[in-house]
């Protein structure tokens, strides 16, 4: 029996991405019970109208990516969760290699675009070796084996997500889901996803100050 799957997208002025992004979902989860969850973060488009006339669920959240997420995976109500952006980057035909990693016993399955088969249209170096050295950091502190950590598309466990304890408001949260998995002991298998450039708008990536939150968080939650 197909798992009943539940997608959380925060959300912030995506009108011109959403409706491209929500059919995807919808294409790749026609054999899914399935539910999709917006978190908006105080749109001033049409980002909410467009999900809502998809029949996507509205909740709303002004506090961060972070909260955001921790809100819409705590609102799902189904046995696999999965978060994913809203501005295409993540591709939604990679949705049943997510599933695939929790139904076959992982509690939770991170997409990575530093092994074979992942890749990225949208890091610059600098990001990039960014990247690579928070990844070093957690690896040697927390005794992890990851190859890619600031990223957001993942699938979860319902009854594992509820382990991971997040306190991170902001765009720490993908870094606290990693380190708290290795705490809680939890099964953690990655596989490859290949990030493409945003479509449409602004993207809400800042690369010090995210990067300096990302650090904080590597910080606070050790041991």
């Amino acid at each position: 029996m197909k798992p009943h799957v539940s997608v959380v997208i925060p959300t912030l002025n995506e009108g011109d991405n959403i409706v491209e992004l929500l059919e995807g979902i919808s294409e790749q989860l026609n054999e899914y019970t399935h539910e999709i969850i917006i978190v908006d973060g105080g749109s001033s488009d049409d980002t909410v109208a467009k999900a809502r006339e998809f029949g996507a669920r509205i909740l709303y959240n002004y506090e961060g990516k972070g909260s955001s997420l921790k809100k819409g995976l705590t609102a799902a109500r189904g046995s696999v969760l999965i978060s994913m952006d809203a501005d295409l980057s993540h591709r939604p035909v990679e949705l049943r290699l997510l599933i695939d990693g929790i139904e076959i016993g992982y509690d939770i399955c991170m997409g990575s675009r530093f092994i074979a088969g992942g890749g990225t249209d949208d890091m610059s170096p600098l990001r990039r070796l960014g990247n690579k050295f928070f990844v070093f950091l957690v690896n040697v502190m927390f005794g992890s084996n990851y190859s890619d950590l600031c990223y957001g598309y993942r699938s979860f466990r319902k009854s594992a997500f509820g382990k991971l304890h997040l306190n991170e408001a902001g765009f720490g949260i993908e870094t606290e889901i990693s380190i708290n998995a290795i705490k809680e002991n939890l099964r953690v298998i990655e596989v490859p996803s290949k990030e493409k450039k945003r479509n449409s708008g602004t993207g809400k990536l800042r690369t010090f100050s995210d990067g300096y939150a990302i650090l904080r968080t590597i910080f606070k939650n050790f041991p």
